[in-house]
């Protein structure tokens, strides 16, 4: 019997995928990912609902808190271990847990998904709380972890979110303040989600994180001012969105960024207003971190 599940079904177009070359497998491959963008567009009021929730847990001193299993754990992951050097976040406030513990983010733990009752452990670690906000990950929409952890979330009123790449069961629906289903269709390999449904799932998690953060205060205009300059490439970088935006040569930026303790968006703010670092934290304080509401006075 057919499984029901989305992805889990077999694609007709890659039927014979075994007897192509290698030019005819990429092309088709490219061809079924050309279907992602689309299903992503399509979810798009899902995608915003599930960034209102993630700001609204921030702004209430919440985390954002991504469970997944396999390729959907370790891309929860990945986007959490972004934040930090992407927008000097707090490496608390996006955390991803995956199945199997940090084992399974270089090697496959498949039986770990299979344990409700390790997902809800695994928020219990976290402390998960009513000012988080939880978001599972799951492709086929049924692995047990997520919904365990999911369900632990939901006793301590927490706000919760999936996203899955199969039509969503009612149950699901009425259970969670915000569900996300695109639907890539079957995989170029059968049940293989790490394709379409992996890069679907990438798509909305850079989307509802990035969002939050742009909400939040975290870039000025289209610049990533609250990066962390810890390598030189991103101190070059905040070093040429300091010449770019105060309009200063590279040895004013250097000297601007060390004397606002690396900190970027203060350092714009200290040239444009020519104050101290004291005097632009306070400032940028006051405005919720939003360079744009000290310089323009922006709503």
């Amino acid at each position: 019997m057919q499984d029901k599940r989305l992805t889990e079904q077999p694609n007709p177009r890659s039927s014979r995928i075994d007897l192509l070359s290698s030019s005819e497998i990429v092309d088709l491959i490219n061809s079924e990912d050309r279907l992602v963008p689309e299903a992503v567009w399509k979810e798009r009021k899902a995608i915003a609902r599930a960034m209102d929730l993630a700001v609204e847990a921030f702004r209430n001193g919440g985390r954002l808190i991504y469970v997944g299993a396999g390729t959907s754990g370790r891309l929860g992951v990945l986007d959490a271990a972004e934040m930090p050097p992407t927008f000097g976040t707090d490496p608390g406030m996006v955390q991803g847990v995956i199945a199997g513990g940090p084992a399974a983010l270089v090697e496959a733990q498949e039986g770990a998904e299979d344990s409700p009752e390790e997902g809800g452990w695994a928020l219990d670690a976290l402390g998960v709380n009513d000012k988080d906000f939880v978001f599972g990950v799951a492709s086929s929409g049924t692995t047990p972890f997520v919904h365990g952890a999911l369900e632990r979330a939901r006793s301590v009123r927490a706000a919760t979110g999936i996203l899955l790449c199969t039509p969503p069961a009612d149950e699901l629906t009425r259970t969670h303040d915000v569900v996300i289903a695109p639907l890539v269709g079957p995989e170029v390999i059968t049940g293989s989600t790490r394709m379409k449904a992996g890069t679907a799932t990438k798509m909305v998690l850079n989307t509802i994180t990035t969002g939050a953060m742009v909400r939040m205060g975290k870039v000025y205009g289209n610049l990533m001012v609250d990066l962390q300059v810890t390598c030189a490439k991103l101190k070059d970088r905040g070093e040429r969105i300091l010449m770019g935006t105060l309009g200063v040569e590279r040895a004013a930026a250097e000297r601007f960024l060390e004397e606002a303790g690396g900190s970027v968006k203060v350092a714009i703010v200290m040239g444009r207003l020519e104050v101290g670092p004291q005097e632009a934290v306070r400032l940028l304080d006051k405005a919720g971190g939003q360079v744009a509401k000290v310089l323009e006075g922006g709503p």
